[in-house]
């Protein structure tokens, strides 16, 4: 099992780096637990989400309002079906130019192959600020 989880881990960063959205969201269940706590009313691509379009919508959200300047994944830790990754990023917020610089934690739950359950974690209070001109 840990094996077909560090297998979707490694893919899931591929595509997200590559911003390949159609290969990325094939990753996730049709029915999805996702959730990023934060400002919805700043930031609209954080919250809940639970369906494979609505995580599709998220990326697009994304992308339209961020650049990646920075990412390093410090650790991966993989318990049969569940994985845990911890690390930093920098990030522009496009409609501000301000830079967002946070830990991450990304906590993730696999189920025949398919992303079940994504929780992230990351500086929402920065977040928030940077988009407030």
């Amino acid at each position: 099992m840990e094996v077909i989880t560090q297998n979707v881990i490694q893919t899931f960063f591929k595509h997200l780096s590559e911003r390949n959205l159609k290969e990325l969201t094939d990753l996730f269940s049709d029915n999805i637990d996702w959730y990023i706590p934060g400002d919805e009313t700043k930031a609209p691509w954080l919250g809940r989400r639970a369906n494979k379009q609505e995580v599709s919508e998220f990326y697009e959200l994304l992308w339209k309002n961020t650049e990646p300047i920075s990412v390093e994944i410090e650790n991966v830790f993989i318990d049969n079906d569940k994985a845990i990754i911890a690390g930093e990023f920098s990030t522009r917020m496009l409609q501000t130019g301000k830079i967002v610089d946070s830990l991450f934690f990304i906590q993730i739950t696999i189920k025949d192959n398919l992303i079940i359950k994504y929780r992230l974690l990351e500086d929402s209070l920065a977040v928030a600020k940077s988009l407030t001109v």
